[in-house]
């Protein structure tokens, strides 16, 4: 048996793979743990899995922080210099204590401590990447939030990447100076940027996403694999009103902004509820658990709701309108459903990309979501035969992956490998 620590923080959308793949590894005789933001606790002990918990802490319905996470030229930003890397000794800490009598640690794009802790402590350790974008290849160079037009200039070919990759190493090196100085310290020897390719293992990297998302690059990571999503999906029954409301009609809009951006909708549901009307289709509204920005007096054909299983809702929509984030994205592509993506900040602008280049679906930035545009872009959706199908050809693609199973095949290999 091997004790495995999977270190993840962000949103559910982050933490969900890394239960996935806990309740994998149990399922064959493993010892999983996650290490995540304490918030979390409580769920994932609730799914059987132990927890350890490792600093920050960021609760999903912190309104006003959600609001500046959520900032497309500012968010990542945020995020790594005023929550991960003023946090990066506290996290280690944290990871320290976690790691007692682990065989292996699981790291994460952000867990900067993590790769750390595992070499001072001379543990294997595996890098996961949730997105495509985490690669920053140059031959299929991401759709940046803060310069999404810098992404039509992939038409110019690999250099361009290289050198948007270069410029971007230069703006953001200020930001992790302090991981280089903690492995100084440490006495560890020099690594790579953490933001680039410093936060992948030599071991191997698990890229758990689809290879409909994003197909293996030249520049990827050496023993990089593609996974396919891991999907964790919890067992909760679909609310009694959302599952009438499903029956009592013809399959509906659904649309919802995933575990984050629902805490800063601005005017989305309003715009929805308007656009689904204008188009002639019922529309289910996934609000979240403190909803602001939807309409009052809606007819018939409107139900809000404060969530439901994706997994369970997504295949009954006609289509599905989203933030873009890669858990989201994963259920929608699975769900055969086509899309209509309006990203907010960090990868989901990438994610929405693929979408629109793969034929499944449309994009509508955040800020120029309003009900003409919406309106337009669903209609020419619902019309658009070719999208159906391309999404039934995907949603079958996502099904064939085992997305969990086969991290754990490489986790346990690379286990075995450092034991002998």
């Amino acid at each position: 048996m091997g004790r495995v620590l999977l270190a993840c923080w962000g949103s559910y959308g982050d933490l969900f793979p890394s239960l996935a793949i806990a309740h994998a590894l149990r399922a064959r005789g493993h010892e999983p743990i996650v290490a995540s933001c304490p918030y979390y606790a409580a769920l994932v002990q609730a799914e059987g899995i132990a927890f350890r918990p490792m600093r920050p802490d960021v609760r999903p319905d912190d309104t006003a922080l959600i609001a500046r996470l959520m900032d497309a030229s500012r968010g990542t930003e945020v995020i790594l210099r005023e929550m991960i890397v003023p946090a990066l000794a506290d996290s280690a800490a944290d990871l320290e204590a976690a790691a007692d009598g682990v065989d292996l640690i699981v790291s994460h794009p952000v867990t900067f401590a993590a790769p750390l802790v595992a070499e001072r402590r001379g543990l294997p350790w595996l890098s996961s990447v949730l997105a495509p974008m985490s690669f920053f290849s140059a031959y299929d160079f991401p759709v940046l939030p803060n310069a999404p037009w810098a992404a039509s200039l992939r038409r110019l070919g690999p250099w361009t990447g290289r050198a948007l990759m270069a410029l971007a190493r230069r703006l953001t090196a200020p930001w992790t100076a302090p991981v280089r100085e903690l492995r100084a310290r440490w006495d560890l020897p020099p690594a790579g940027d953490p933001l680039y390719d410093g936060q992948f293992s030599p071991r191997g990297t698990l890229a758990l996403f689809s290879s409909a998302l994003g197909a293996p690059q030249r520049d990827w990571p050496v023993r990089t694999t593609l996974t396919g999503f891991p999907f964790f999906n919890r067992a909760i029954p679909m609310p009694g009103p959302v599952t009438a409301f499903l029956d009592a009609g013809p399959a509906p809009i659904v649309f919802t902004l995933g575990s984050s951006a629902v805490f800063s909708p601005g005017r989305f549901y309003e715009t929805s509820a308007a656009a689904a009307q204008a188009v002639d289709k019922r529309a289910l509204l996934l609000v979240g658990p403190k909803p602001s920005g939807v309409p009052t007096g809606l007819p018939a054909g409107v139900l809000v709701a404060e969530g439901a299983p994706h997994d369970q809702v997504f295949p009954r929509a006609a289509a599905v309108v989203h933030q873009g984030g890669v858990g989201t994205t994963g259920q929608a592509m699975r769900s055969g459903c086509p899309q209509l993506v309006v990203p907010h900040a960090h990868d989901q602008f990438d994610n929405a990309g693929r979408m629109q280049r793969l034929g499944v679906g449309r994009v509508i930035y955040a800020s120029r979501y309003d009900t003409p545009s919406a309106t337009a872009a669903l209609r020419g959706l619902l019309q658009d035969g070719g999208a159906a199908a391309r999404a039934g050809d995907v949603a079958r693609t996502v099904a064939a992956e085992r997305g969990a199973e086969a991290a754990v095949d490489v986790i346990l290999a690379t286990l075995g490998s450092a034991r002998r």
